[in-house]
């Protein structure tokens, strides 16, 4: 191996030092004075003139010795310290280059990682439920619930009662998704009750959220309380004025949103009178079909103004021709108008059926702010009607009901539920969220009806309902309902359910994902 130039020079600087090392030993020698056969020293004179200059001679020049040989020490010193520095600089940069080599090698694997990433599916559960998506969420299915088992419970009051009793309200596993992107899905069975039936079947495409075209069943959308989630409304069954509106419908239905939301609107055509009493295998007997929409206007939505955010107005309704024919007399009107403990309280004398128009109008609003929530609407259905007698009439019934709501905790009311601050916890003293909640309703039939085409003394000319409650909202997914309902009747004086007032008393335990 061919030597540097560090080290040549450290071979000449030890090639110095032993020269000198040599030279301090000469002179050393030479400082001591003796005979070779180890008699006694000879006598040498003190100093003279010359000897003093000698000796100064010798001492200086071993005086510069010394310091040359300190000075070839430090540069050694210097030169072996540089070179340690030299090595720990060629060990740190190769270390570095090895640091940077595994970092890029890891930013490699990260984008790699995320390239896969983009074309893995996704699997999401939660309080929503479970979703197994692509990884666009082009392709999204999504499994949801509701269970509501309820209890009835009708007090003495005087005379016949309700049956008090448990039940399956509704058991509904919900099966929603999206394909292609634009196109969503929604089915939804359900298992409560005495029968299983298809509440919701529909195909969505959303074009842009202000456009979009719905086909299957689904809410007509008319009723306010009607389109509510049946998972969020205030009281187990809806109000009075729920029963002049129509429910469940097939058709197709126009609908979107604008301006953020400020405005929404719907509206479509549908097979008509779904809900009705009919002997044929088709529900809309007479081949028309039935027009319903609504327009929906929150103003303030995306204003600034916090305490008008939840303000809006709402204006639905529907129309369609109902006409009976000899196979068909007894369908086409409702099987009956039913009170807040879901017993009947009105129907139809036998022989009476549509024949003619159906319209109804419905003006809605309702108000959301901080832990307090309005709801009201007000309805109007008008149908003319005949009987085998070969009687007719045009009979214009209305409803109505106001319901509130008042979050105990603090939480912030809504339209579509409550979600609590603190869910229920009892290891960290956590008690969910609590609603109190009031509604008072009424329907009244058209004095009309009385006595051609129903029965005055078993049917009631109209009903008023007033209901108190309480909700706990344990989390998200769970909630426990406790109400009470007052029922009273004008008419009715014989009937089973009309000649004395309904009191109810309900229960709920719910779970919802």
């Amino acid at each position: 191996m061919k030597p540097n130039k560090k080290t040549k020079l450290n071979w000449k600087l030890l090639v110095i030092l032993a020269g000198v090392q040599f030279a301090f030993a000469a002179l050393a020698d030479d400082g001591a004075v003796t005979n070779s056969a180890g008699a006694a020293p000879v006598e040498v004179p003190a100093y003279n003139a010359d000897g003093a200059t000698a000796n100064a001679a010798e001492a200086a020049e071993i005086a510069a010795l010394k310091k040359a040989v300190q000075a070839l020490e430090e540069k050694v010193s210097t030169l072996e310290k540089e070179r340690g520095t030299d090595q720990q600089s060629a060990e740190v940069q190769e270390l570095d280059q090895k640091i940077r080599v595994v970092a890029r090698q890891r930013e490699l694997d990260q984008e790699a990682a995320a390239a896969a990433s983009k074309t893995q599916p996704r699997l999401t559960i939660g309080a929503g439920g479970a979703t197994f998506s692509s990884a666009d969420t082009n392709f999204s299915i999504s499994l949801h619930g509701l269970l509501q088992v309820d209890s009835r419970t009708f007090p003495a009051d005087g005379g016949i009662r309700g049956n008090d009793t448990l039940l399956l309200r509704r058991a509904r596993p919900i099966l929603q998704g999206t394909v292609f992107r634009d196109f969503d899905f929604l089915f939804v069975p359900d298992f409560g009750g005495n029968t299983v039936q298809i509440q919701d079947a529909y195909l969505n495409y959303r074009y842009i959220p202000a456009l979009q075209l719905e086909a299957g069943k689904f809410k007509s959308p008319v009723g306010l309380e009607q389109l509510q989630p049946d998972a969020v409304t205030s009281f187990n069954e809806r109000s009075l004025a729920t029963d002049l509106v129509p429910n469940r419908d097939v058709g197709f239905e126009l609908h979107g949103d604008l301006f953020g939301g400020a405005l929404s609107y719907a509206g479509g055509i549908f097979d008509g009178s779904p809900d009705y009493n009919s002997t044929t295998t088709n529900s809309d007997y007479d081949d028309n079909k039935a027009f319903a929409g609504r327009v929906f206007a929150q103003p303030w939505k995306t204003s600034g103004v916090a305490w008008l955010q939840g303000l809006g107005f709402v204006a639905g309704g529907s129309y369609e021709v109902d006409r009976a024919t000899a196979t068909t007399v007894g369908t086409g009107l409702t099987p009956g108008y039913a009170t807040d403990g879901q017993q009947k309280f009105f129907t139809y004398a036998t022989g009476v059926f549509a024949n003619g128009t159906h319209w109804r109008l419905s003006p809605q609003a309702y108000y959301y702010y901080g832990p307090f929530g309005l709801l009201g609407e007000y309805v109007i259905s008008d149908q003319q009607v005949a009987n085998t007698a070969g009687n007719s009439a045009d009979l214009r019934n209305k409803a109505w009901e106001i319901s509130g709501s008042w979050l105990l905790t603090g939480e912030d009311a809504s339209y579509n539920g409550v979600t609590p601050r603190h869910p229920f916890d009892l290891h960290n003293g956590q008690w969910g969220a609590w609603q109190l909640v009031a509604r008072y309703a009424g329907l009244d039939i058209d004095s009309a009806a009385f006595p051609t085409f129903a029965t005055s003394s078993t049917s009631a000319s109209a009903a008023r309902a007033w209901s108190v409650g309480l909700n706990w909202y344990l989390n998200k997914n769970i909630r426990a309902n406790a109400s009470y309902s007052r029922t009273t009747f004008s008419g009715g004086s014989t009937g089973a359910v009309t000649k004395q007032p309904e009191n109810a008393v309900f229960t709920r335990l719910q779970l919802a994902f």
